[in-house]
C-alpha cells in the first residue's frame, strides 16, 4: 500500500521515509508509553500506544505527507492530529451532513498526488434522506479549512440512516471506487441496475463516468456502477500484492464477507448469502447460484466489519501480506492470512480492549492504526512487543 512511483529498494519513497522518521520520533519522545497496554499475538506481544483520544464517533483516518493524521468524525468534523495525539479544530468548510443513526460524515482519502495537489476525497450523507455524497477538495495553505469543495457524485436511490458503505479507495489508474450501501432495504434495489443502493461504484477524480465501465451502455442502468449485489460495505483496499481490488462487507444477522471484486460482477445479496434476518427469518434463496459471485471469507454469526487494511511493513515480519479487518460487533482486530486469494487461516486480536474497531490504516512507520468507535473514541497505534 505504501510503495509508490520512485520509491526507495524498501519500498519507501522519501517522503514517506521522512514522514516515519518524523512519527517514530514524535512517538517516542511523548507520553504515549504511559497510557500503552500489550495483548498477546501468534506473532509475540503487541504494545498497543493511545495516541489521542476524545474523538465523536471517528469513522477514517489519512495520513498527510509530513506524518499528521486527518481524522473524520461522523457528526461532521475533519480535525488534523498531530503525531503527539493533539487536536486541531475542526477544519473549516466541511459541508454539514445529514447525521441519523449511522449516517454522517464517513470515509476520507487522500488523492495519491496530495503532496503536490493537496487534493482529498470524501463520503457523507447527504442531507436529503441519507443518500450518500462524494466530495472533491484541496486542504489549505495554512492547513485549518478545504478549499474548492466539489460534490463530485451523488448517490440515486431510496435513502434511509443505516447501512451507507461510503468506504472510497483509488485505483493506480487514478479512479475512484466507493461503496454505497443498501440503507437498510429495499434489499432487492441491490440487484437493480436502476438505482446506485447496494452497488460500488467507479468515477474519475472529477466525478466523471470512465467510458470503459461495464454498464455505460445499458439502457436505463446508472452507468457510475462497477459491481452489485452489495449489502453494507464497509471495508475497500486494494490488494498490493495482485493489484485487485477487495472488499469486506455486513451481513445481517451472520453472512458478513470478504469479496474479490471484478468489473461488472453480481455479489448476490439479497438473493444468495449466509445469514439470516434479525427476527430470524430467512432472507436468501440459497447460498450460491448461478452468474453470482462466492466470497472468499464468510462469518457466521457476524463480526460486523468496518476498515480493512493489507500489511506491508517490517515492524511486523511474521504479519506481511496479512488482511487485517477491523470488528465492530466482534470488539476485536482481525488478521486473516492469505496465499494469493485463498484465505488459509485467522486470528482475532485485542478482544480484550472491549473496542468496537472503526477504521484501520498502517502508517509510514510500519505500525498499524486503529479507530475505536465510541462517543470518546480512540486512535491506537499497534506495535511489536
Amino acid at each position: 500500500m505504501l510503495a509508490a512511483v520512485g520509491a526507495t529498494e524498501d519500498g519507501m519513497t522519501q517522503s514517506t521515509r521522512t514522514a516515519a522518521l518524523l512519527l517514530g520520533a514524535l512517538l517516542c519522545a511523548g507520553a504515549a508509553p504511559a497510557s500503552a497496554q500489550t495483548a498477546r499475538s501468534a506473532a509475540g506481544t503487541i504494545t498497543v500506544e493511545t495516541v489521542a483520544r476524545g474523538l465523536e464517533h471517528p469513522w477514517a483516518l489519512a495520513f498527510l505527507p509530513d506524518g499528521r493524521m486527518l481524522v473524520t468524525e461522523r457528526p461532521g468534523r475533519i480535525r488534523l492530529v498531530s503525531a503527539d495525539g493533539k487536536l486541531s479544530p475542526p477544519l473549516a468548510g466541511v459541508p454539514r451532513p445529514y447525521v441519523s443513526g449511522q449516517a454522517g460524515l464517513l470515509d476520507l482519502i487522500l488523492d495519491k498526488e496530495f503532496a503536490a495537489n493537496r487534493t482529498l476525497y470524501f463520503c457523507f450523507s447527504a442531507e436529503r434522506g441519507g443518500n450518500a455524497a462524494v466530495a472533491r477538495a484541496r486542504l489549505d495553505g495554512r492547513d485549518a479549512g478545504l478549499d474548492d469543495l466539489k460534490i463530485i457524485f451523488t448517490q440515486q436511490g431510496p435513502g434511509g440512516s443505516n447501512n451507507h458503505g461510503c468506504r472510497i479507495a483509488q485505483g493506480r489508474d487514478g479512479k475512484l471506487y466507493v461503496t454505497l450501501g443498501d440503507h437498510f432495504g429495499p434489499r432487492d434495489e441491490a440487484q437493480n441496475l436502476a438505482t446506485d443502493n447496494g452497488k460500488l461504484i467507479r468515477i474519475n477524480p472529477d466525478g466523471s463516468i470512465p467510458p470503459d465501465n461495464p454498464f455505460v451502455n445499458r439502457k436505463g442502468a446508472r452507468p457510475a456502477i462497477w459491481s452489485y449485489g452489495h449489502r453494507n460495505a464497509q471495508g475497500l483496499a486494494f490488494n498490493p500484492a495482485s493489484g485487485e481490488l477487495w472488499e469486506q462487507e455486513h451481513g445481517p444477522r451472520g453472512g458478513d464477507e470478504v469479496n474479490i471484486i471484478g468489473k461488472g460482477k453480481n455479489y448476490g445479496w439479497p438473493v444468495i448469502g449466509y445469514g439470516i434476518d434479525y427476527s430470524g427469518a430467512k432472507i436468501h434463496e440459497a447460498t450460491a447460484r448461478p452468474g453470482m459471485e462466492q466470497p472468499i471469507k464468510y462469518w457466521v454469526p457476524s463480526i460486523a466489519p468496518s476498515g480493512m487494511a493489507f500489511y506491508t511493513g517490517t515492524l511486523f515480519p511474521a504479519w506481511k501480506g496479512s488482511l487485517f479487518i477491523g470488528a465492530l460487533a466482534g470488539k476485536m482486530l482481525v488478521r486473516l492470512s492469505l496465499d494469493g486469494d485463498k484465505v488459509t487461516g485467522e486470528e482475532r486480536l485485542l478482544g480484550e480492549l472491549g473496542e468496537r474497531i472503526r477504521d484501520v490504516r498502517q502508517g509510514p512507520d510500519g505500525a498499524l492504526y486503529l479507530l475505536t468507535d465510541s462517543g470518546s473514541g480512540r486512535i491506537l497505534r499497534l506495535t511489536p512487543g
